[in-house]
C-alpha cells in the first residue's frame, strides 16, 4: 500500500534520514520506535509531505508521490496526526470535525449554510465524536479543550478524513492514565477492520508490545532493524540503541 526507497534528507551536512526502504501492507499496524533524534518524526514528515526529500522515493499504491504536497497526498489516502495537536482552536469541537467531514465528502465552500440539509454529514460528525467521547464538549471551543481531549479531537478529525494510510506520532503523549486507553481502543478499532495500513510513533513500550503486529527501528537516520515485535525488542541492535543496553 505504501512505501519508502531510499528515501533521503540532508540538512546542510547532517543527513537526518539515511536511504530508509519500507513498505507497509493493508491491515498492519507499524510501530516506529527508537532514540529521540532517531529520525521518526522527520521520516513521518516525508511520508506524508511537509519535508520535501532529498533523494529517493515515496509511493502509493504503487504510484510516485515524491514530488506532492500534503494537501495532494491527502486526498490519495494519506492521514497524518501530529506530536503538537493541530486543530482549528477558535472554532467549536463540533465544527472542527464538520469541516473534516466535508472536506471529505466536498460538499463546496459555503462551511455555513450547507448544513442544514446535510443531515449525513452532521450524523458523521456526531457518530465521530461519540466514538472520541466527547459529544458532551461539542459546543466548547477547541482551544479551551484539556490537552488529552485536544489529543482524542485530532483523533476524531483524523478518522473523518477516512484515510487508507494512518499515521500516529506519538497519539498518547501528555494524556493522563485514564485518558490512553480511549485512544488506544480506537487505534485497536482501526486495525480490526484490515483495510489500512497503520503507522504508530511511540515510546511506550508497552502500547507497542500490545499493538504491533510489526515494529521498525531508526537510529541515526538509519532503519536498523525491522520484524516481529518479539524478535526485534530482544535484538541486541535494538537493545543498545534504543534501551540503551549494553550488546
Amino acid at each position: 500500500m505504501l512505501e519508502t526507497d531510499d528515501l533521503t534528507i540532508r540538512f546542510g551536512g547532517h543527513v537526518a534520514i539515511d536511504r530508509v526502504s519500507c513498505a507497509f501492507e493493508a491491515g498492519t499496524l507499524t510501530a516506529i520506535v527508537g532514540p529521540n533524534g532517531a529520525g521518526k518524526t522527520t521520516w513521518f514528515n516525508l511520508i506524508s509531505g511537509q519535508l520535501r526529500a532529498t533523494s529517493g522515493r515515496v509511493r502509493l499504491h504503487g504510484v510516485d508521490i515524491t514530488a506532492e504536497g500534503p494537501a495532494a497526498r491527502t486526498h490519495r489516502g494519506i492521514g497524518r496526526a501530529f506530536q503538537l495537536t493541530q486543530l482549528f482552536p477558535g472554532l467549536p469541537v463540533r465544527e472542527n470535525v464538520r469541516l473534516v467531514v466535508q472536506s471529505r465528502a466536498r460538499f463546496g465552500l459555503n462551511l455555513w449554510s450547507v448544513w442544514c440539509d446535510r443531515r449525513d454529514a452532521l450524523d458523521r460528525t456526531q457518530a465521530l465524536l461519540e466514538q472520541v467521547r466527547l459529544a458532551g464538549q461539542a459546543d466548547r471551543l477547541a482551544g479551551n479543550l484539556p490537552h488529552g481531549d485536544q489529543r482524542k479531537l485530532e483523533v476524531a478529525m483524523l478518522m473523518a478524513l477516512e484515510p487508507q494510510v494512518f499515521m500516529f506520532d506519538e497519539p498518547t503523549a501528555g494524556m493522563s492514565a485514564d485518558e490512553v486507553p480511549v485512544v488506544l481502543d480506537l487505534i485497536r478499532a482501526l486495525k480490526a477492520r484490515r483495510d489500512c495500513a497503520i503507522l504508530l510513533v511511540e515510546h511506550k513500550m508497552d502500547v507497542v508490545r500490545e499493538l504491533a503486529d510489526r515494529i521498525v527501528v531508526l537510529h541515526n537516520g538509519q532503519l536498523v532493524a525491522d520484524g516481529e515485535p518479539g524478535i526485534v525488542i530482544a535484538s541486541p541492535i535494538v537493545q543498545q540503541a534504543y534501551l540503551g543496553l549494553a550488546a
